[in-house]
């Protein structure tokens, strides 16, 4: 595959896009060559497209002379999926950042893959909608992104991820063929669902050039709880217990008792020293039935173990209760900037489960782990607090990481909830996926992108010798 760029190519590219939309000078194409993991390589060249049939000429052009191509919303990515480490050409689709249509009568937004989910919900909102994925770097995360990776976020419990929130796509295969997918309705059976296929994979299938996506009535109101819990062990119960009865909150977020110390450490936020874990908790729905469903899920929280529910009468109070789980991050950056951080994601009954075999797991390796996340879905950022720098702690640190992801998978769960699998992660997925699936999914890549240019070397293992 070349990566290499000749001064013609250059010239060819800088048609395409115009000389504004085209970097070279490595100090210019440097931001371009990582993402949030710890994984740095510089492109040969950055292209900005601002329209499909620019992103078409690209595509075309790449296929033709054997050139990788990676493509990249803000970077906001903690596996490596859009860093090129072929080299070759980074094609960033920050500039296509249009909402070309707000439907609120069928329901639908038509957007270009640049937009932020901050500013789709906007728009959304204005009109009394809003589209479900909300992770949490919804301010400066694409739906390009959001899409490739299956990126949910909190609401996924209730709501939803992209793959059940997108009706379809337009998009450019690896070999420069346009295709639409999908349909305009919220239901259509017409061949095989191409519009699934491609969200989540991680765009080494085609490039997403516009998506049709399914929006949702605002809730006309909503109640935020915070549960606090003497231990890890109780809070895991509790969001079993919470999850087993009818009504199904919007939210529900967890933060084990090492994640509070932290917050503790780093922010004054008066929390009992009692207090093992946390559950966040919002109900949303109809204003005459809130206070009820609101008081349901109340009760199923309070096993034993718990210490404390409290119900926001306020916004400052929700701010308030919200507070604990936004310092966490911050917290975390403080004391590990370099952590590993895996989102595995288990069944939701098998969280007692995997909070055990993790407090085992950190005691025989002598790494501190962190949990927290989406326990609604069993979807639980799992961080490792170690120095990769320190060849003892990166040693120790991966045998842990090989002991996670088989515990995770003895319990019937997945290495990645909504993360993806990129570079960090490629060397495990055969673990998870059978021979001949992974065989069938090699295929398929083969199809849409017969010379293997799109986003090379990330998700699929590398073949034995």
């Amino acid at each position: 595959m070349n990566s290499n760029l000749s001064h013609a190519l250059i010239r060819r590219f800088k048609a395409i896009v115009g000389p504004k939309g085209l970097f070279t000078d490595p100090a210019d194409c440097l931001p371009y060559g990582y993402d949030n993991s710890r994984l740095q390589s510089t492109p040969a060249a950055v292209l900005f497209a601002e329209e499909h049939d620019q992103i078409l000429a690209i595509v075309q052009l790449c296929h033709q002379h054997g050139i990788p191509l990676i493509t990249r919303g803000r970077g906001t990515g903690t596996t490596g999926a859009t860093v090129p480490q072929q080299g070759g050409i980074v094609l960033s689709l920050e500039r296509m950042h249009r909402i070309l249509e707000i439907d609120p009568d069928n329901r639908f937004a038509r957007v270009q893959p640049g937009v932020t989910n901050k500013a789709l919900q906007a728009a959304a909102g204005a009109e009394g909608f809003f589209w479900p994925p909300d992770p949490t770097s919804a301010a400066v995360c694409t739906i390009g992104g959001n899409l490739a990776y299956n990126s949910a976020g909190p609401r996924a419990v209730k709501y939803g991820t992209p793959r059940e929130n997108t009706l379809g796509l337009k998009a450019v295969t690896g070999s420069g063929e346009t295709i639409v997918t999908g349909v305009n309705t919220t239901k259509g059976v017409v061949g095989y669902d191409l519009t699934r296929l491609l969200i989540g994979s991680e765009g080494t299938l085609a490039v997403i050039t516009e998506a049709r996506l399914k929006l949702t009535p605002l809730a006309q109101t909503k109640r935020t709880l915070q549960a606090s819990y003497r231990d890890i062990h109780t809070a895991a119960n509790a969001v079993s217990t919470i999850m087993r009865q009818p009504v199904t909150p919007c939210a529900l977020e967890f933060m084990d008792g090492a994640a509070l110390e932290m917050v503790r450490a780093f922010s004054d936020l008066h929390l009992d020293p009692g207090v093992g874990a946390l559950l966040m908790i919002e109900v949303d729905g109809p204003e005459h039935s809130i206070n009820n469903e609101a008081a349901v899920v109340a009760r199923a929280a309070d096993v034993d173990g718990l210490l404390e529910i409290h119900t926001a009468k306020t916004e400052e109070e929700i701010a308030r209760l919200w507070k604990t789980r936004k310092a966490l991050s911050p917290a975390l950056r403080n004391i590990a900037p370099k952590k590993i951080n895996e989102d595995v994601a288990v069944p939701v009954s098998r969280i007692p489960d995997l909070i055990e075999s993790l407090e085992r797991l950190s005691r025989d390796s002598g790494i501190t782990i962190v949990n927290f996340g989406h326990a609604g879905n069993g979807n639980i950022h799992v961080n490792l607090l170690l120095d990769p720098d320190d060849p003892k702690q990166l040693t120790a640190g991966e045998a842990c990481l090989e002991s996670l992801f088989d515990l995770v998978l003895n319990l019937g769960g997945t290495l990645s909830g909504e993360h993806g699998i990129g570079v960090v992660k490629k060397a495990f997925i055969d673990r998870e996926i059978d021979p001949v699936s992974l065989r069938l999914m090699q295929a398929v890549k083969q199809q849409f992108d017969p010379k293997l240019i799109l986003n090379p070397g990330i998700l699929f293992p590398e073949p034995q010798s």
